[in-house]
């Protein structure tokens, strides 16, 4: 059976201005775009493993890191394009205060899924808007979820059937996907699992008038 293809919003209901978004992430781009928002794609160049130790180290909450580093990568991309508005993006994975990168392999990500099944942890999610060198507008939002305790044997098909979509996402899951069946619980916004706070920039984008109010 076929699925369903989602609808297109409207021309009256997308966005003539176009918003840069500082991000490599091919999720928080089609939130935007699902959600009517012109979107063009402008990476930063940021090593974010190296700032992120560096983060831990100085003592950072989750959230901290999450703000300062989107506000890194917007800052970034801004100071090449003057006079546009471009939207940075960051997630960390807190588990009791240790903050878990993308899997590097397979094996890792079995490493990473064996550490927090059972358990709890949160989904940090910051997006920050700068322009001209001037932060404009920020936001930082939270979810906590809660992983069942799954077997090994689980695990191995999981990574089986999953392949290397497991090392794009921290936490080697995509809730949107087969991701879903590790968990027994989830609290907090859909769109701040997957990787922005999406109502909360769509009002700012209203607030801008670069969406209809």
């Amino acid at each position: 059976m076929t699925e369903p293809t989602p609808p297109v919003p409207s021309a009256l209901m997308k966005s003539e201005i176009p918003v840069v978004l500082a991000s490599a992430s091919q999720a928080r781009r089609a939130m935007l775009e699902n959600a009517g928002v012109a979107v063009i794609a402008q990476p930063a160049a940021v090593d974010e493993e190296e700032i992120k130790h560096s983060f831990a180290a100085a003592g950072f909450k989750a959230e901290e890191a999450a703000e300062a580093l989107a506000e890194l990568k917007a800052t970034r991309v801004a100071s090449r394009l003057p006079g546009v508005l471009v939207l940075g993006a960051d997630q960390m994975l807190d588990h009791d205060g240790s903050w878990f990168d993308k899997p590097a392999d397979r094996a890792e990500a079995k490493r990473h899924l064996q550490a927090l099944r059972g358990g709890k942890h949160r989904l940090v999610s910051s997006v920050v808007a700068v322009m001209n060198g001037q932060r404009q507008w920020h936001h930082t939002d939270s979810a906590t979820l809660t992983m069942r305790q799954f077997s090994d044997d689980f695990i191995d098909r999981y990574l089986d059937e999953m392949g290397d979509a497991v090392l794009t996402s921290v936490g080697a899951y995509q809730l949107e996907g087969l991701g879903s069946q590790l968990f027994n619980r989830i609290e907090g916004d859909y769109f701040t699992i997957l990787g922005m706070p999406l109502l909360p920039v769509l009002d700012y984008l209203r607030q801008r008038r670069i969406l209809v109010s």
